[in-house]
């Protein structure tokens, strides 16, 4: 069963959908599921602006895509294969920086679905050619 919570956050499609104004793009597949996901990013220096994002995709994976492009400025492109190493390794003995509480979250009740909730952030690193 799919928590309220979820339903809600993979529901806010504010930076849902592909613009034609972007600085670096990338589409990625969950392999294992079939999830898919495009994203378009714009950057400057080592700091992400903004990211917009298209799934075919299950709904942690939506909901794990709108947290990050909500939160997208808080990651630094220098950082980044670091930031989604500790994400996709962290577990209940882990504390995460607070930054990934959201995404803590979605694989509490989720914690099968790892490769849904990083989908998004290989995407991001695949853009960013890192």
């Amino acid at each position: 069963m799919i928590d309220d919570k979820i339903i809600k956050l993979a529901s806010d499609t504010k930076n849902y959908g592909l613009k034609n104004y972007y600085t670096h793009h990338s589409n990625s597949k969950n392999h294992i599921c079939g999830d898919k996901i495009k994203i378009q990013l714009v950057a400057k220096k080592e700091k992400i602006i903004s990211m917009r994002y298209e799934t075919e995709s299950c709904i942690i994976c939506q909901a794990s895509a709108s947290i990050l492009s909500k939160k997208i400025n808080t990651f630094s492109i220098k950082s980044l294969k670091k930031d989604y190493l500790i994400l996709k390794n962290s577990n209940d003995n882990v504390k995460l920086p607070e930054k990934f509480k959201p995404f803590k979250d979605l694989l509490k009740k989720n914690s099968n679905r790892v490769e849904c909730v990083v989908l998004p952030f290989k995407a991001l690193i695949k853009a960013l050619g890192k």
